[in-house]
């Protein structure tokens, strides 16, 4: 009851209509524009919405997050590497659930750009991503 009431959250607040604005740190063939952040009602955490395109063939670093990520590919193919699970590949219109802590990349595997919609739901003034190696 209480991931559904996070997940609505979430939606909502993408609908107040926030500016969107570039993330600080961008990645070769992968951009990030931050679309919402903001407080949770659950004490300590925050939701966090981004918009990450990646290029042909672009590669994120393999990274983790201190909460979890719902991954919704929105255009293009995707193929996601999530630590101790066979690599799994999304097409548009489909969607994720990465795990607080997995560590997990992403790639995109089609000949043309691709979208997902990442939502997080993480510890409040923690780093969003968390390098690994």
């Amino acid at each position: 009851m209480k991931t559904t009431r996070i997940m609505a959250a979430a939606f909502l607040i993408v609908g107040s209509g926030l500016t969107l604005h570039v993330a600080e740190a961008q990645q070769q063939g992968i951009q990030r524009t931050d679309l919402v952040k903001n407080d949770l009602s659950l004490h300590g955490r925050e939701v966090v919405q981004v918009r990450v395109d990646f290029e042909p063939g672009a590669v994120s670093i393999k990274h983790s997050h201190r909460g979890e990520e719902v991954a919704y590919v929105l255009e293009g193919s995707l193929e996601y590497h999530l630590e101790g699970r066979p690599p799994v590949t999304l097409g548009a219109g489909e969607a994720l659930l990465i795990p607080a802590g997995v560590a997990h990349v992403a790639k995109n595997v089609g000949s043309g750009k691709a979208s997902e919609l990442a939502t997080y739901i993480v510890e409040k003034g923690a780093p969003l991503v968390v390098p690994v190696k």
